[in-house]
């Protein structure tokens, strides 16, 4: 099992580039209200049909050709489960797939959130030529980071370039600690 939700956040998202995915958009909203944590995991790749959105959650089940085992679906769908919550997939063929997880955000079988902002890094410098997009809240406090805006801001600099990933860890750092506790 992993132990961060960032980890699995990353999985999910590696997912959706491997289904072509150009982009992704991820979504964590902390709502101390109803004491739940929903991570949503939005792509505009190539989706799925009903049969495989089905299968997805199968441990046994995966379209690589690097191993028979695909565990990164099965384990978020466990680790929400867990404390009480929920995981849905919404796919179809050429409309892109939307994974919720919903945790209880108290429950004290959830795992720490983790680094987001090293998630979203990895993602970004890995992936230079894609976009996204986080979406972080907490009781309706909310930052977005869109890398479409930030290509614009910095007028042609690559956003893989060292001091543009350092900023962008920064920014998502701070955004997170000025909207609220870290979870």
């Amino acid at each position: 099992m992993m132990t961060e939700i960032s980890l699995n956040i990353l999985d999910v998202a590696q997912n959706s580039i491997t289904a072509g995915s150009l982009l992704t958009e991820i979504a964590i909203i902390i709502d101390t209200a109803t004491d739940t944590l929903e991570v949503i995991i939005d792509d505009n790749g190539s989706g799925m049909t009903s049969e495989q959105a089905a299968n997805v959650i199968n441990p046994f089940y995966t379209t690589r050709t690097t191993r028979k085992v695909g565990l990164g679906v099965p384990f978020l769908k466990m680790a929400a489960e867990f404390t009480g919550g929920d995981y849905q997939i919404k796919s179809a063929p050429g409309c892109g797939t939307n994974t919720t997880a919903v945790f209880g955000l108290t429950h004290i079988d959830r795992m720490p959130i983790g680094d987001i902002a090293g998630t979203m890094v990895s993602l970004i410098g890995s992936n230079p030529d894609l976009d996204f997009i986080l979406r972080y809240s907490v009781d309706k406090k909310e930052f977005v980071m869109d890398t479409r805006e930030m290509r614009q801001i910095l007028e042609g600099v690559p956003l893989y370039e060292p001091e543009v990933l350092g900023f962008i860890s920064g920014f998502i750092n701070e955004n997170i600690d000025s909207i609220g506790d870290r979870f």
